[in-house]
């Protein structure tokens, strides 16, 4: 039986179609929409279902189901998810899950944890394979990370493990999107390094990183526009991705510290696009901060890239109940 899985980004929804194997077996993509609210979401959603279906020739109405892998917050008794700060409208509860199935005219749609998702694929399918203790951190429009303790994922006493994104760094520091300061993911997500692009721009510093995104035609500083930037010798950006390598070092080592794990993966949408020499860089700037010696700690890029989500999304639909 087949599966359809999503990845409900900042700026992108990856959906896939996966056999029983978790082979992907037809894909699409679309853009998550700026505006619009949760409708314009789901709809989205919907019509990348629809196309990852046809491309694996098979009518939505035969798929297993649909799992969706989403930022934010679950309520385990409603299935509400709310607090998905990148998400236009999603303070507020929504019920994504029954929106979704009504759209699709299927029965059985679950969400989880974007990151969670992506850590369940990379764990059985990817680079996480024969780790029983690991770290996994996905940075993209934000900063999202999951735990897998003893061979098996933990979400903790209220399901918040992981969240490395709000970590301290800076105490006192830069407004991060969960509305304090200092996080993590106020330096290392993706959405605070557009925003500390574009003030630095209004303040005059030179800068390709606008002329870059208006060029890709693309909505938002995605990681392809940074990637170009960096390419490109851009000042700003590689001051802004300096001081995100900072971040992310500082964060994950402490993390290391408190939970002591074997292992470390990157993914997200930064580590995809800046791949290995982003692994690397933050896998240094993570040495000053760790109690244990380095060599004890292997750092390493996620195997599936832009599928992990979706992919992951896509298992939910296996894991027992």
């Amino acid at each position: 039986m087949r599966s359809a899985g999503v990845d409900l980004g900042g700026t992108k929804v990856q959906g896939v179609v996966v056999d029983q194997d978790g082979n992907r077996v037809g894909e699409a993509r679309g853009r998550t929409p700026v505006e619009g609210g949760p409708a314009a979401v789901v709809a989205e959603i919907a019509g990348v279902v629809k196309a990852a279906a046809k491309a694996a020739k098979v009518p939505v109405g035969k798929l297993a189901g649909v799992g969706i892998g989403s930022p934010g917050r679950l309520d385990p008794v409603t299935g509400d998810l709310f607090g998905a700060a990148n998400l236009p409208g999603f303070g507020e509860p929504v019920p994504l899950g029954a929106m979704v199935a009504d759209a699709l005219g299927v029965k059985r749609v679950l969400v989880g944890n974007d990151v969670v998702v992506a850590t369940l694929a990379e764990h059985r399918l990817g680079a996480g394979r024969g780790f029983d203790d690991l770290l996994v951190v996905f940075a993209g429009s934000g900063v999202g990370g999951a735990l897998i303790l003893g061979g098996k994922l933990r979400g903790g006493a209220h399901g918040a493990a992981g969240e490395i994104g709000h970590m301290v760094v800076v105490e006192g520091g830069e407004l991060c999107p969960c509305g304090r300061r200092g996080c993590m993911e106020a330096y290392a997500g993706r959405n605070a390094l557009e925003r500390a692009a574009r003030a630095a721009a209004a303040a005059g510093r030179p800068t390709e990183l606008l002329a870059i995104q208006q060029r890709l035609r693309r909505t938002r500083m995605s990681s392809g526009v940074w990637k170009a930037a960096l390419d490109a010798g851009d000042p700003l950006a590689h001051e802004l991705i300096d001081r995100a390598v900072e971040a992310l070092g500082a964060a994950i080592a402490s993390a290391v510290n408190l939970v002591d794990v074997e292992a470390v993966l990157i993914g997200g949408g930064l580590g995809d696009k800046l791949g290995e020499p982003f692994v690397r860089r933050i896998e240094t700037a993570m040495i000053p901060h760790l109690f244990l010696p380095p060599s004890q700690i292997q750092v390493c890029l996620g195997d599936l890239g832009d599928y992990a989500g979706a992919m992951g999304a896509a298992l939910l639909l296996t894991q027992p109940s």
